[in-house]
């Protein structure tokens, strides 16, 4: 018979409000945005008035962990669903201010007519009707008399019984005495199995993430700054995307202002490339990954309680330094000369835009890599080209597509044993050998997907390689995917369609060229042995159709640059088929030419 590995216990609204004050129970979102419309705080208010249940909380204690002085400590429960819920209460019932998804702080007031039993969310119209009370919190401050509320009221609404207003009113404060059932979680439980436990119990429910409960784990522990360290990680990927952000950290928190991470990261609102903007699991990630030599989130959150891997045990010491060093790898994350770097490497690679990056944890490995290879004082010029490679390679071979912790936790232990140059220096043959670029590559390009990271390679092998336009004399490629540049079928897709073919078949990427819209249109559905054929007039001095290059040297380099199968200008246009099969070898050859100039 398995053990139970959980409790569940029924607590009245009013103690377990009284635990989060007290910081028995704590909710590691407390610090972040509130995302619940007034309307369903107003909603969950009249549910426990009217005796309905609101759902279960989950809490998880942290570990018992072992201090300094030998004692124990007994470890915080930490909310890990239930928390909008908690954070609803206390605003409405306490009048305790919230964040709105702007980082703004605001009061929730929820109005309450005791004439209709009926919850409302104030508005101007409800503060002027004397039969609202405007705010319920009014009605739970532990200093308001009940008399003196009723009084009021009637006095403000004649005809109204103050025995019927009075009774309504001990109902309403009543709610806090209403239960809801707490599940707690065993302490010694990893992730998995709590992950596990949260789905089944709430399947409607955002999945929780190990970022999460690292996140969870970060925020609630005051003693080493985790509170301050959650709020950099959160407002940096914030001002990342929304740099009108930085204003109101300003305004609404000060503390955090003159932090020390303020100052090493405002930098970043007045950047206005998107080719990197992190997300939390992302920072976690890189800043992981890199100070620790791990690579599985779960390690984190077990070293963040103290965790010693080898005696099982719990150790205040290992906690204390496990947030040293993720806040040294956070503050490496958020360094603007960093920063810079990684981006520019991905840049001179090719990566010109966010357009062009298909693999967020590609980048993060990147970035890692970049840090580790900056402690081991590798030469900037030669580790700018390791990561340029590392990363190329990793799109190319999907590296961090299928199964990304294990495969960080794999090779940065081998970056640990090995050192930064002599590992990338060795996978990189292995992982790119010759039969790559004549078999393997091509097989992969038989796809219809416009960001296949293939077509996304090839595209930054033309901006690398400087490359123009199909058929532009002056536009390059680069010039064109920055500002607008329409993806060409060479065969055109109304002429296959024509002919029956299937979206599958004439979308794919072989077909696929960067040109002017312009050229584009001009060309249309016409047949490809149609429209060659007037290229090759146009550069014997008949008319310009397409684009503005005449010279006929001119004209055979751009279509090679473009992988455009030789003697199509002589009329030598294989069929569809034979066109793909071709051309997926010409841009695979592009992309290996690419490669070995990064």
């Amino acid at each position: 018979m398995s053990t139970q590995r959980y409790s569940v216990t029924p607590h009245p609204i009013e103690t377990l409000l009284t635990w989060v004050k007290s910081g028995e129970i704590a909710i590691p979102e407390i610090q972040r945005p509130f995302v619940w419309e007034a309307t369903k705080v107003r909603n969950l208010l009249d549910s426990l008035y009217q005796g309905y249940p609101v759902g279960y909380l989950i809490a998880w204690r942290n570990p018992t962990v072992k201090l300094k002085d030998g004692s124990a400590s007994g470890g915080k429960r930490i909310l890990i669903d239930g928390q909008q819920r908690v954070t609803a209460l206390m605003a409405a019932l306490l009048g305790i201010e919230v964040l709105t998804e702007d980082y703004e702080t605001v009061h929730i007031r929820i109005a309450f007519n005791p004439q209709e039993e009926k919850f409302e969310v104030a508005n101007p119209a409800i503060r002027k009707d004397s039969a609202w009370l405007p705010d319920v919190a009014a009605v739970f401050d532990a200093k308001a008399s009940m008399f003196q509320l009723v009084s009021a009221y009637c006095e403000a609404n004649p005809g109204s019984s103050q025995d019927a207003v009075f009774k309504v009113l001990e109902r309403l404060r009543g709610i806090v005495h209403n239960h809801v059932g707490v599940i707690e979680l065993a302490e010694d439980l990893d992730i998995e199995t709590v992950t596990e436990i949260f789905i089944r119990v709430n399947s409607a429910g955002k999945a929780l993430s190990q970022a999460d409960f690292a996140m969870s784990k970060i925020a609630v522990n005051e003693t080493y700054g985790g509170n301050v360290l959650r709020k950099a990680i959160d407002y940096f990927c914030h001002l990342a995307v929304a740099p009108e952000f930085k204003a109101k950290i300003e305004k609404g928190d000060t503390a955090f202002v003159q932090s020390e991470f303020f100052g090493k990261m405002k930098w970043i609102c007045d950047v206005n490339d998107d080719i990197y903007d992190p997300n939390y699991t992302d920072m976690l990630r890189v800043a992981f990954t890199s100070e620790f030599g791990r690579g599985k989130l779960q390690d984190l959150v077990a070293l963040l309680s103290g965790r010693n891997f080898e005696t099982k045990a719990y150790e205040d010491a290992i906690a204390e330094d496990s947030f040293r060093k993720l806040k040294n790898g956070i503050l490496a994350f958020v360094n603007e000369t960093h920063f810079d770097r990684i981006t520019m490497i991905l840049r001179s690679a090719g990566f010109i835009s966010s357009d062009l990056i298909s693999s967020q944890n590609a980048v993060n490995f990147a970035y890692i890599l970049y840090l580790r290879g900056r402690k081991e004082h590798v030469p900037p010029a030669e580790l700018e080209q390791l990561v340029r490679r590392w990363y190329a390679m990793s799109v190319l071979r999907g590296r961090y597509s299928g199964s990304p912790e294990s495969q960080f936790d794999f090779d940065i232990r081998q970056i640990d044993s090995r050192g930064v140059k002599d590992y990338v220096n060795a996978v990189i043959p292995n992982e790119l050998p010759d039969s790559f670029w004549t078999g393997m590559l091509p097989q992969f390009m038989d796809t219809s997907s416009i960001k296949s990271p293939y077509f996304l390679c090839y595209k930054a092998a033309q901006v690398k390689l400087g490359d123009k336009g199909f058929l532009s004399r002056d536009i390059t490629v680069r010039d064109l995917l920055l500002n607008r540049a329409d993806v060409h079928h060479v065969f055109p897709r109304q002429y296959l369609k024509d002919k029956g073919l299937t979206s599958s078949s004439y979308n794919q990427i072989a077909n696929y060229v960067i040109a002017q819209s312009e050229i584009n249109i001009a060309i249309g559905a016409k047949a490809p042995l149609v429209y060659f054929d007037e290229l090759r007039q146009q550069t014997d001095g008949g008319a310009t159709r397409y684009g503005g290059i005449t010279d006929q040297q001119e004209m055979s380099a751009n279509l090679e640059s473009n992988c455009i199968p030789a003697g199509v200008l002589q009329g030598a246009v294989p069929d569809y088929l034979g066109f793909l099969e071709i051309r997926r070898h010409l841009m695979a050859q592009k992309i290996k030419s690419w490669f070995a100039v990064l």
